[in-house]
C-alpha cells in the first residue's frame, strides 16, 4: 500500500509561528501598498467615482503648470537634506567630543523627555520663541535693542524655510542621539577610540576615524527615516514653514482638503511627485555618503592627527546646549502664555498670571482629549500585541530579524505619508468605511508599530535564554515561560515601548485629518489648526495638553514597575 509522504513534525510545529510576522507585515505594509496604488491611479486620471474613466497625463500637466511648484520642491529637498545634516553633525559632535562626560550624561537624561514631545508642540514653542514679538525678542528689548515695537521681519514663515529647518533639526537631535546610544554597545567605541589615540590622533579625530564608520552603518536606516520625514512633514511646515509658496506637502494638503473634488487628481499627481522628491533626497544623500567617504579616506591617508580640537569641542558643546535650551525655552514660553494675563510688548514677563484660559477651554478639551487617548491606546495595544507575538516567535524558532526585515520595518517611516495616505483615503471612501474609528486606529498603527518594535526588540533579545530553558527543565511549557518569566522580567521595556507608541500616536496629524475626515478631533489637530490664529494663550493650553499626554505615558512606564517590584529587589527592572 503506497503511503503519502508527510511533512516533518518540526515544520508542522513552526507553521503557526509564521502568523505573527505575517500579520505585522500586513498591518504595516498592506495599507502602504494599497495607498500607493490608490494614489497612482488618480494621478493618471483614472478614478471612476469622480468621473475619471481613462488614463491620461492631464493631472501631471496641471501639476507642472502650478505656480511656485519648483520653489516648493526645492524647499522640501532642502528641508530634508539640511535638517538631517545639521542634526547628524550635532549628534556626532556630542558623541566624539563629550562622550563619558557630565555634559554627555546630562544630554542622555534629556533624550527620553525631549523625544516624547510631539513635533507640533516643539514647533509651536519655536514659533513663540522666535517670532518678532516672541520671548527672545522680549528678553533683549528695549535694553539691548531699543525696540519698543516688534521688529518687522518674517520669521518664522520665512521664504527660505530657515525656521522650519531649525525646528526640525532640534527635534530630530534626540532621536538620532537615541539610536546612536542604542547602537554603540555593539561596536565597543571606547576600545576602538583608545587604539586611535595611541597612534597620536586627537580625541575627536580618534572617535570619528575609529568609531563613526561602524556606528553609521548601524544607524543608516534611522537617518533615512529622518530625511523622508523632513522632506514631507506637514504639521511643522504649517507652523514654521513658508506660506507662499509652501512646501510641497502643505500644498498637497491644501488640494486634498479643497471642496473642489476635481483637485483630487492634482493632489494624487502631487503625491507621486512628493514620493519622487523624497527618493531624490535619499539618492542625493547616498551620493553624499560616497563623496564624504572618499574625502575621509584621503584625509586619513594624509596622516593629519587633528590633535588641536579644542575649538571644535567647544562648538559641539555650544551647538548641543543651544538646541536643547531653545526647545526648553520654547516649551517654557508655551506654559507661560497659557497662564498669562496682560502681556504687552516688550515686557519680558506678563503683568499677571491667571487660569482664565484654562477655565474657559477645559470643557472644549474634553472631546479631543478623549479621542486622542482612545485612538492612542487602541493603536498602542494592537501594535504591542503584534510585536510581542513576533518577538516570541523569534525566541521559539531562533530566527532573528535580518537586515531585510529591518528595512521593511523602516518602510513606513521612509515612504512619505502624503504619498500613500491620499490613496488610502480614497480607497477607504470607496469601501464605505470612511471616518470610522477602526480605519483611523489602523492608520495610526502603520506608524506606531515600527517604533514599538524598534524600542522593544533589543531588550527582548538581550534577555538570557536560560530562563526559558530552566522553565522547560521544570516541565513548564513555552506559554508559562512567556507569561511568568519574560513578561515580568521585561515589564519596564514593554511599558517604555508602549509609551513610545502612544507618544507617536498622539503626534499624528496627517493620518487623523485625512483618514478621520475631520470627524475625529484630537489635541494635535486642534493645536495645529489654532496655530494659524493669533491667540497665543489658547495655543499654549492645547500645546501643553499635547505634551502632557506622552509625558504621562512615560511617567507610568517608569513608576509602575517600581511600584509592582518594590518588594522584589532581585527583579529590579532598571537593570534589565
Amino acid at each position: 500500500m503506497q503511503m503519502t509522504p508527510s511533512l516533518p513534525k518540526d515544520s508542522m510545529r513552526l507553521r503557526p509561528h509564521i502568523l505573527a510576522p505575517l500579520a505585522a507585515l500586513i498591518l504595516m505594509l498592506g495599507p502602504i501598498l494599497a495607498g500607493l496604488v490608490g494614489s497612482l491611479a488618480p494621478a493618471f486620471g483614472y478614478l471612476p467615482t469622480l468621473g475619471g474613466y481613462s488614463v491620461t497625463l492631464d493631472p501631471f500637466m496641471a501639476l507642472y503648470a502650478t505656480p511656485g511648484l519648483g520653489q516648493s520642491v526645492a524647499l522640501s529637498l532642502a528641508a530634508g537634506l539640511v535638517t538631517t545634516s545639521l542634526a547628524l553633525l550635532t549628534t556626532v559632535g556630542l558623541l566624539s567630543a563629550w562622550s563619558e562626560t557630565r555634559l554627555f550624561l546630562w544630554m542622555q537624561r534629556l533624550v527620553s523627555p525631549l523625544l516624547s514631545i510631539p513635533h507640533a508642540a516643539t514647533a509651536l514653542g519655536f514659533a513663540f520663541l522666535l517670532a518678532p514679538s516672541g520671548w527672545l525678542t522680549r528678553m533683549v528689548s528695549p535694553a539691548l535693542t531699543g525696540w519698543v515695537r516688534p521688529p518687522d521681519w518674517l520669521f518664522p514663515h520665512d521664504p527660505y524655510g530657515l525656521a522650519m529647518i531649525a525646528g526640525l533639526a532640534a527635534k530630530e537631535l534626540p532621536f538620532l542621539l537615541l539610536v546612536c546610544l542604542a547602537a554603540l554597545p555593539q561596536i565597543n567605541p571606547r576600545r576602538n577610540a583608545q587604539v586611535a589615540r595611541t597612534l597620536g590622533y586627537g580625541p575627536m579625530a580618534s572617535w570619528i576615524y575609529a568609531v563613526w564608520p561602524r556606528l553609521y552603518a548601524q544607524i543608516r536606516l534611522p537617518v533615512f527615516a529622518v530625511i523622508a520625514y523632513a522632506t514631507s512633514v506637514v504639521d511643522v511646515a504649517l507652523i514654521l514653514g513658508p506660506t507662499n509658496p509652501p512646501t510641497l506637502s502643505v500644498q498637497l494638503m491644501r488640494w486634498m482638503s479643497d471642496p473642489d473634488l476635481s483637485l483630487r487628481f492634482l493632489a494624487s499627481a502631487g503625491a507621486m511627485l512628493q514620493l519622487a522628491v523624497t527618493l531624490a533626497a535619499l539618492g542625493l544623500w547616498w551620493l553624499a555618503e560616497k563623496v564624504v567617504g572618499w574625502l575621509a579616506a584621503q584625509w586619513m591617508q594624509s596622516g593629519r592627527r587633528l590633535q588641536k580640537d579644542g575649538w571644535l569641542r567647544a562648538l559641539a558643546a555650544v551647538t548641543n546646549v543651544s538646541a536643547v535650551l531653545m526647545m526648553l525655552m520654547g516649551l517654557g514660553g508655551l506654559a507661560l502664555w497659557s497662564v498669562a494675563g496682560l502681556w504687552r510688548f516688550p515686557d519680558a514677563i506678563p503683568n499677571n498670571l491667571t487660569l482664565k484660559t484654562w477655565d474657559k477651554q477645559w470643557h472644549m478639551l474634553a472631546e479631543p482629549l478623549l479621542n486622542s487617548v482612545v485612538i492612542g491606546l487602541l493603536a498602542t495595544a494592537i501594535g504591542l500585541i503584534v510585536t510581542l507575538a513576533c518577538l516570541e516567535t523569534e525566541s521559539r524558532t531562533g530566527r532573528r530579524a535580518t537586515q531585510k526585515s529591518l528595512t521593511l520595518l523602516y518602510l513606513p517611516l521612509i515612504i512619505p505619508q502624503v504619498a500613500f495616505l491620499f490613496g488610502l483615503q480614497l480607497l477607504i471612501l470607496v469601501s464605505g468605511a470612511e471616518h470610522s474609528l477602526l480605519a483611523l486606529v489602523m492608520s495610526h498603527l502603520i506608524f506606531v508599530m515600527p517604533y514599538i518594535f524598534l524600542s522593544l526588540g533589543d531588550p527582548w533579545r538581550s534577555l538570557d535564554p536560560r530562563y526559558a530553558q530552566l522553565a522547560a527543565s521544570l516541565g513548564r511549557g513555552p506559554w508559562i515561560a512567556f507569561f511568568r518569566l519574560r513578561l515580568p522580567l521585561l515589564l519596564r521595556p514593554i511599558l517604555t515601548a508602549a509609551a513610545v507608541g502612544f507618544a507617536v500616536s498622539i503626534g499624528q496629524y496627517l493620518p487623523t485629518i485625512l483618514i478621520g475626515g475631520g470627524r475625529w478631533e484630537t489635541i494635535t489637530t486642534d493645536a495645529v489648526a489654532l496655530s494659524a490664529g493669533g491667540n497665543r494663550r489658547l495655543i499654549g493650553v492645547y500645546a501643553l495638553v499635547q505634551m502632557a499626554l506622552p509625558f504621562i505615558g512615560f511617567l507610568l512606564a517608569i513608576a509602575l514597575p517600581s511600584l509592582l517590584y518594590r518588594n522584589r529587589r532581585d527583579m529590579a527592572p532598571s537593570e534589565r
